[in-house]
């Protein structure tokens, strides 16, 4: 795909007109072209209806120049029309450039470790051996308080949960065989619908 370029020099004004008329119309745009052609006949124009914008392009830079002073925030069919020297841009190579390797360390991490370097061992896990010994005395319904309530922070407490039987110790292995295991619930299946064929036609 190939894209015609103008290259904008100069001699190139931006009118921003706010008048919707000017693009519309060509009774408008007659008038509108008349103002600027009393300063060089051969002038050129292109309309940016989205951008409310006409391009002005002269051959003369005098004739750019006095144009926009005579007609900079002037009135156009009760509206201000402003106008600007187009800017020209300069790319200094026809390739992109790639960026300068300022940062480019912290991409991906290196590939060796640096001299000196030692992988670190798992520290020990902390075990609080006096709230286990605290939990082991608890009864049922019993409670500790890790952490004492603040005017900004709630307390912390543990509560030892009933066991279903009344009995939170767990039995040991000499009391299985003289006390019965009580009786797991039933699952009740849920029943399906009665099937009734249909009629066939």
């Amino acid at each position: 795909m190939h894209i015609k370029t103008t290259k904008c020099n100069r001699f190139c004004l931006v009118a921003s007109v706010s008048n919707q008329e000017v693009f519309n119309r060509p009774e408008a745009q007659g008038s509108f072209e008349g103002l600027f052609r009393s300063f060089e006949p051969e002038v050129q124009f292109q309309y940016f209806k989205s951008f409310r914008r006409v391009r002005i392009s002269f051959s003369d830079a005098l004739a750019a120049a006095e144009a926009r002073l005579r007609l900079h925030k002037t009135d156009f069919n009760g509206k201000e029309m402003r106008l600007y020297f187009a800017q020209s841009v300069h790319i200094g190579s026809p390739r992109l450039e790639p960026p300068k390797p300022d940062k480019q360390f912290l991409i991906s991490p290196p590939a060796s470790p640096p001299v000196g370097w030692e992988q670190s061992h798992d520290a020990m896990p902390v075990v609080n051996y006096d709230l286990l010994c605290a939990i082991s005395k608890l009864g049922p319904g019993d409670k500790y308080e890790l952490h004492t309530a603040t005017p900004t922070t709630p307390s912390v407490v543990v509560h030892v949960c009933d066991d279903e039987r009344g009995d939170s110790s767990a039995p040991d292995d000499s009391d299985q065989d003289d006390k019965p295991r009580p009786l797991r619930p039933k699952i009740i299946q849920t029943r399906r619908p009665d099937f009734t064929p249909g009629v066939e036609q």
